[in-house]
């Protein structure tokens, strides 16, 4: 009797009751959970935000379009502002590029807002790898990027709200090392012989060439190059803006005697090639978040992540091609 009304018990209030044709013990609390879809969540955000404002937007266009007395306006400051920083070097360069890094980002930060990145973790590591890259070498680059993993922890755990926190610590990561690096990389450019030219050339060469790529895909573009990251961007314009791009750094080598010609023309076609893996980078990016522009800090170039979305590769094809060459 004692076994009995041990029996019972298990069969009652005191344990889960058996399943018909399965095994006892086990409930529907313990079936696997389904997968957390964030990119979903932050596409369906997106999407709630601009209810009913995609039926009125136009189609969309590549960078490039719009007014161009606006843009060209906006392009003159800025090509003076990357001169002077460039030209100065040192912590003028240094504070210049911690600027627009934070600013950029800012954006992806915004993008990416359902995740929750640690906004100030972000900053603090892109601040200290440029720093690094300024008073050290390539040793406290890696130190200052190993440091920002601790710090974006730390800062995570100690908001009061921690939801999301591995998918916020991912995107803020994501940031310091697309980001950051680069920058980094610019001051290690920077600081080779003739890194002040080198660094222009890197920007006149990538801008040409995104210029070049827009304006031959307009006229002879036929087949898509990625049509679901970017439907605009064309096979043709890809190699016209190679093209366009390692013309245009050879062309700038000319003024420069301690660049070779065949050293220039290797430099450009690395940074050429680069450039539009950097474009694409970010319009996958965006075209995963459901967003058009990353922000409007320049106007009708669009944010500071649509205006350097290739330097940021390019600057580091450049960095490690000099570096093999001897050039620098």
């Amino acid at each position: 009797m004692g076994s009995g009304g041990r029996g019972r018990r298990r069969g009652g209030r005191g344990g889960p009751a058996p399943r018909a044709g399965g095994r006892p013990g086990r409930s529907r609390a313990s079936a696997p959970r389904e997968p957390y879809d964030l990119a979903g969540e932050l596409r369906a955000e997106a999407q709630r935000e601009r209810s009913g404002a995609r039926e009125r937007r136009p189609p969309e266009r590549r960078r490039g379009g719009g007014d161009l007395s606006q843009r060209v306006l906006i392009a003159i400051p800025a090509a003076l502002f990357a001169i002077f920083i460039v030209t100065r070097g040192g912590l003028v360069l240094a504070v210049g590029l911690i600027a627009l890094g934070v600013l950029a980002l800012h954006e992806l930060y915004t993008m990416m807002g359902r995740a929750r990145p640690v906004n100030l973790a972000g900053f603090l590591a892109l601040a200290g790898l440029v720093l690094a890259a300024t008073y050290g070498d390539q040793q406290q680059i890696v130190l200052a990027l190993a440091a920002a993993f601790p710090l974006t922890f730390l800062l995570a755990v100690a908001r009061p709200q921690r939801e999301n926190a591995a998918w916020g610590i991912a995107a803020t990561l994501l940031g310091v090392a697309w980001v950051g690096l680069a920058m980094a990389h610019a001051v290690l450019l920077r600081d080779l012989d003739h890194g002040d030219g080198l660094l222009i050339d890197v920007l006149v060469g990538t801008f040409i060439g995104d210029s070049v790529a827009y304006f031959g895909g307009k006229l002879y573009g036929r087949r898509k190059l990625a049509p679901v990251i970017s439907p605009n961007k064309t096979v043709e314009g890809l190699l016209l803006g190679i093209l366009g791009g390692t013309a245009a750094f050879w062309f700038a080598g000319l003024y420069q005697d301690w660049l070779s010609g065949l050293d220039a023309l290797a430099i450009g076609f690395a940074v050429a090639l680069a450039a539009p893996v950097g474009d694409l980078f970010e319009s996958m990016i965006k075209r995963d978040l459901d967003v058009k522009d990353a922000g409007r800090f320049f106007g009708a170039h669009g944010g500071v992540l649509d205006r350097l979305d290739a330097v940021f590769f390019s600057v580091v094809a450049a960095y490690y091609v000099t570096l093999a060459l001897g050039a620098g």
